[in-house]
């Protein structure tokens, strides 16, 4: 991202998300820039629900310096855009836990596809695995795809 604010990345070592970020744990990722990651959630409500994590270790909207909070959600937006771009959806879900229902004690950002009828009500999702590695590697090139047309525009 240009003109970023400069991120002290700082990790945690029992931090699942800082040791997704640092490549210690494998992940499909979508996205990377200077100061946030992107990657497929492994649960996902649908396919191409992406987390969005501050490379360093943050743990909660609270704690994210000032500095950071424009730029990181610019790549929200773009993530958002991509999200639905890229999975052809009419809308996207975009929600931060605090604490309570953060299962991995890091801040980040759930992006979820969204349409009309899809059966998500209230807060009690289903979610489900990829049904195999190809339904894995379709979104991630639909997504990458998405994100990089709308870098571009």
């Amino acid at each position: 991202m240009r003109n970023a604010p400069v991120l002290k990345e700082e990790f945690q070592e029992s931090c699942t998300f800082c040791n997704i970020v640092r490549g210690i744990v494998p992940c499909f990722k979508v996205f990377e820039d200077d100061i946030s990651f992107a990657f497929l959630d492994h649960r996902p409500l649908f396919a191409g629900h992406s987390l969005l994590v501050v490379k360093s270790h943050i743990e909660t909207l609270f704690d994210l310096p000032d500095a950071l909070v424009g730029a990181l959600f610019t790549n929200v937006r773009l993530l958002s855009r991509a999200v639905m771009q890229g999975m052809q959806a009419e809308g996207s879900f975009v929600a931060i836990n605090n604490r309570v229902s953060q299962s991995v004690p890091h801040f980040h950002v759930h992006i979820v596809p969204r349409r009309k009828h899809d059966g998500l009500k209230g807060f009690f999702w289903p979610r489900r695995a990829y049904k195999d590695d190809q339904e894995i590697e379709d979104t991630l090139r639909a997504l990458r795809s998405a994100i990089t047309a709308s870098q571009n525009s």
